[in-house]
């Protein structure tokens, strides 16, 4: 299905560079679940600081309606199921006119959660989790390469998790998912290096989003508190993707915890490591 697309710019679509109204310098992210949370609180962030934004969510109403906050000719949202390849070809095409032909940063932010005890959740939704954190973010890196290696110095970053240090009981297939962003994340950014395109991700513990009314039952969760907020990531995504001196970090944590933890897991040794994880989840 072709995504819905509102371009929050009074312009026509534009045939290359040089006939865009945006400075041909003006740097443009493309970010998906922007509709909410995160993906939301970086597209504000990101605008403010005079980047054009792409808001792409299932909820294409949500990601409108944040996209017309941001400002005339700042940004353009639409529909996009991450995991449907055909969605996305269309949302970069168009994206990738109206910022006048720029793709700097693509941050593979959409993902979905369901907690509860591994065989008490309904296996479709296992899969799902799989295929929105997963598939969605591997679809989106294949089908933004072209886009990606026409951008000078561009940069992706995928949002991963805490929950991608060590597995998590009650999260075990998100964990899971997680866990993959990583590996993907490491292989990606040392293949892609050779096209002077950086991959990264994002490693923040629980947030206070939607998701919290999910996760925020499980033991862990309750345990280590629900602390930090959007902004907090966004602001860990900004420095990720604006920081050139450390442009070869891969990982970024968010939040005293998670730094913590992922110091824990290098240092201590791994039956330490599991025995405080089990002792967090009680």
């Amino acid at each position: 299905m072709k995504p819905q697309i509102t371009v929050v710019q009074s312009t026509q679509a534009l045939k290359n560079p040089s006939e865009s109204p945006l400075p041909a310098w003006r740097p443009a992210i493309f970010i998906t679940g922007a509709a909410s949370g995160i993906g939301r609180a970086c597209a504000e962030l990101f605008a403010r600081n005079g980047w054009f934004v792409g808001l792409y969510d299932v909820d294409s109403e949500g990601a409108a309606a944040v996209a017309a906050t941001l400002g005339e000719g700042n940004a353009i949202s639409g529909a996009l199921d991450v995991s449907d390849p055909t969605a996305w070809k269309q949302a970069l095409a168009d994206f990738w006119t109206q910022s006048g032909q720029r793709l700097d940063v693509l941050l593979n932010n959409a993902g979905i959660l369901t907690s509860g005890q591994f065989q008490a959740v309904p296996l479709p939704r296992h899969h799902a989790m799989l295929d929105v954190n997963v598939r969605g973010m591997i679809t989106g890196c294949h089908s933004a390469f072209p886009y990606l290696q026409g951008t000078p110095s561009s940069h992706v970053i995928n949002m991963a998790s805490a929950t991608a240090i060590y597995g998590q009981p009650e999260l075990a297939t998100y964990s899971a998912s997680k866990f993959a962003v990583r590996g993907f994340t490491e292989g990606l950014d040392l293949e892609w290096s050779k096209f002077g395109i950086r991959v990264s991700d994002i490693w923040p513990s629980f947030v206070k989003t939607a998701m919290a009314h999910d996760y925020g039952r499980i033991p862990s969760a309750k345990f280590l508190g629900i602390r930090l907020t959007p902004a907090d990531v966004a602001s860990t995504v900004w420095v990720c993707a604006t920081d050139k001196q450390r442009m070869r970090k891969t990982h970024w944590t968010v939040g005293l915890q998670a730094w913590l933890l992922s110091l824990a897991t290098r240092l201590a040794p791994s039956a330490l490591t599991r025995l405080i994880v089990q002792r967090i989840a009680r």
